[in-house]
């Protein structure tokens, strides 16, 4: 049975439509969110709101549940190559998966948006294709371009060397430009509206995700406020990602250390905010030619290892 937002105690005709109008669509959707956010979405008072959260987590049974239950869920979760069979061993022989956020850091031409091109092309393949092609999707893409560096061309270039009509794949990609972090966290939320309107949106790309936060908050004395605006955008993406069983893929810039005598000589921009918000985390960096290496950082089921992978006509590849 579909979830009705106004069988909920406390919330009229008038109320539901207001807090479906801002996405607050179904009980799950209620059940993550705060009393002071649904307060302010539905003009009710914040004890209200925390009565109607409290029953929409009552009708969803949001407790504890044995890890065979939760291994079955997650048998749903899918997964899309990123072109480049060594990349896809690094991130467990599958590439990017759904429920997760991605991130990708590392100096200007190192491959980050590449990739996030790559993808935006291959999410819109079949799912767990079993003839020994590349596995995507089956959905399409919403893309938040934050510093002026999607471009159709190369979207389209990527489609046709991989035999794809390139039409098509620039039809099922929806972008946006972002032109502060307010504009860009207001855009994650319109991948809710997508979503409502019945598009089967499998992808969602953040190219990338720190660059107005770190323009717009600069200082020590912003940094507390940078973080926690960070922090609700990062938690915002999770939720799509777990409630669409979509996948996340976000760059993210990196500042060098040159007080680093041993170690890394490059630090990415977040800090534990999006360390610990990211699923897994890769660092990019150029090798010769075309070449880029991989390095997998952080992930809660793989090793910290690397690798070595092209940029190609077909985004990406293996050298």
């Amino acid at each position: 049975m579909a979830d009705n937002v106004e069988d909920l105690p406390g919330v009229g005709p008038i109320t539901a439509q207001k807090l479906k109008d801002v996405g607050f669509v179904d009980f799950m959707s209620i059940a993550v969110a705060s009393p002071l956010e649904l307060s302010a979405a539905a003009e009710i008072s914040e004890s209200v709101a925390a009565k109607v959260i409290l029953a929409a987590r009552e009708r969803l049974e949001m407790g504890f549940e044995t890890a065979e239950k939760l291994l079955e869920k997650r048998s749903n979760v899918g997964f899309c190559n990123t072109g480049s069979t060594n990349l896809d061993k690094l991130l467990g022989g599958i590439g990017v998966q759904t429920q997760a956020i991605t991130e990708a850091h590392g100096p200007f031409g190192s491959g980050k948006s590449q990739l996030g091109f790559s993808l935006a092309v291959i999410a819109q393949l079949p799912e767990k294709n079993e003839e020994g092609g590349l596995s995507g999707l089956g959905g399409k893409v919403a893309f938040i371009d934050t510093e002026n560096t999607f471009r159709p061309e190369r979207i389209a270039q990527i489609a046709r060397e991989r035999g794809m009509d390139a039409e098509e794949v620039l039809k099922n990609i929806f972008v946006a430009r972002a032109y502060n972090s307010d504009h860009q966290m207001l855009l994650a939320e319109k991948v809710s509206d997508l979503l409502n309107d019945g598009e089967n949106i499998k992808l969602v790309v953040v190219d990338s995700l720190t660059s107005h936060f770190r323009a717009e908050y600069i200082g020590r004395g912003t940094l507390a406020r940078r973080q926690q605006k960070l922090n609700k955008h990062l938690h915002l993406l999770q939720r799509l990602a777990d409630r669409h069983n979509l996948a996340i893929y976000v760059t993210n810039q990196v500042m060098s250390k040159p007080d680093a005598f041993f170690g890394p000589s490059m630090q990415a921009i977040g800090g534990h905010i999006l360390a610990h918000a990211a699923t897994y985390r890769l660092f990019f960096r150029k090798s010769k030619g075309t070449k880029r290496i991989a390095r997998l950082i952080d992930s809660p089921d793989l090793p910290e290892s690397e690798t070595v992978f092209e940029l190609n006509e077909q985004g990406l590849g293996d050298a």
